[in-house]
């Protein structure tokens, strides 16, 4: 499909913590969209959706989104992984650009059918990896352009809260094989960024667990080892039952290590109505910034900004000037079939 025109006619697609927190702001925050529809059965979230985004249709359900299709351009999807490979299908069909929230499917070859339908339709699909611009990783990625660890070796990422109670959505119950689990949850962002980081991956190990026992249940807890071609080892760590957390990263370089603390604050200040226009949006306090040296002798990092609506205006690029997407759905692809080799274990 050739470059459109300004504003890209969107319709969001759930409104959970995907759709509420995270797309219908970054989306009504941009002035290169403008959000049209909204798709979801919930009452209560369809009110509050209707009272947030007044100039927004709120419909309940998919066929009333698609009987719209001839009057929009791009459908984000924030349901669960269970339903992406057919509503994107589904999206392609009608000839609409699709963003999927990830975890982007359910196996590597329905990601591998959709971008083969996308192009094939002349459309672009793109998945949703916004911790590409979590503050922490941007200043990691920083350091490590900048050369200040020298030649990295091991690099460690950990993604853990204490939710023992759980999510009290589709995290809780859905299985393996309709992408649940926190490896298909957490890890499809920490694969995602170790790969951004240090390249392909020559061979993957992991393990998982759960806590109830029960052989069907998603597993709460997660343990990846990834050896890239370029030789970094990547050790990565999910878990939403942990009473004491480690640190977010911690890398060791042949010249200095980078160690951080803490968890990107974007989500939190979206959910508590933070604007991404606002001037405190993204930014880091500096008693959460990371610190880089050796024992002995280290000093705290500046973080970069956070940039969630980068995500958006790359988006924005791509379906008004042509320019490619900002995440390819390969890239996911690649993760998918990681993770798969991990349960193959499990």
């Amino acid at each position: 499909m050739a470059a459109g025109s300004a504003p890209i006619r969107t319709a969001v697609v759930g409104f959970g913590i995907s759709g509420r927190v995270f797309h219908a702001p970054l989306i009504e925050a941009d002035p290169s969209y403008s959000l049209d529809v909204i798709v979801t059965a919930h009452p209560e979230r369809a009110a509050a959706a209707a009272a947030r985004y007044p100039n927004a249709r709120v419909v309940p359900t998919a066929e009333a989104l698609f009987a719209l299709a001839a009057d929009l351009d791009l459908v984000v999807l924030g349901t669960p992984p269970a339903t992406h490979f057919g509503m994107a299908s589904t999206a392609i069909a009608h000839k609409l650009h699709v963003v999927v929230d990830k975890p982007f499917v359910t196996t590597s070859a329905h990601g591998e059918e959709l971008s083969a339908a996308a192009a094939e339709a002349g459309v672009h699909l793109t998945v949703f990896q916004n911790r590409r611009w979590d503050a922490d990783f941007l200043t990691l990625k920083k350091l490590r352009d900048a050369g200040a660890l020298g030649e990295v070796r091991t690099f460690e990422s950990r993604f853990e809260w204490w939710r023992p109670e759980g999510f009290g959505n589709w995290r809780d119950s859905a299985t393996t094989a309709e992408g649940g689990g926190i490896l298909h949850d957490l890890g499809a962002h920490l694969i995602d960024q170790a790969i951004q980081l240090f390249g392909p991956v020559a061979r993957s190990y992991g393990e998982t667990a759960g806590q109830s026992g029960e052989q069907s249940a998603p597993e709460q807890e997660a343990f990846v080892s990834l050896l890239h071609d370029s030789g970094v080892r990547s050790r990565l760590w999910m878990n939403g039952a942990a009473a004491l957390t480690g640190p977010r990263f911690h890398v060791l370089g042949s010249s200095a290590g980078y160690t951080k603390w803490g968890l990107d604050g974007q989500e939190p200040a979206l959910d508590a109505g933070v604007l991404p226009g606002d001037p405190a949006y993204g930014v880091e306090p500096q008693d959460s910034w990371g610190v880089l040296g050796v024992d002995g002798a280290t000093s705290a990092v500046p973080a970069e900004r956070g940039a969630y609506p980068q995500f958006y205006r790359l988006l924005a690029d791509t379906l008004l000037r042509g320019a490619p997407v900002p995440v390819d759905p390969a890239d996911a692809v690649e993760v998918l079939k990681v993770i798969e080799e991990v349960h193959a274990l499990a």
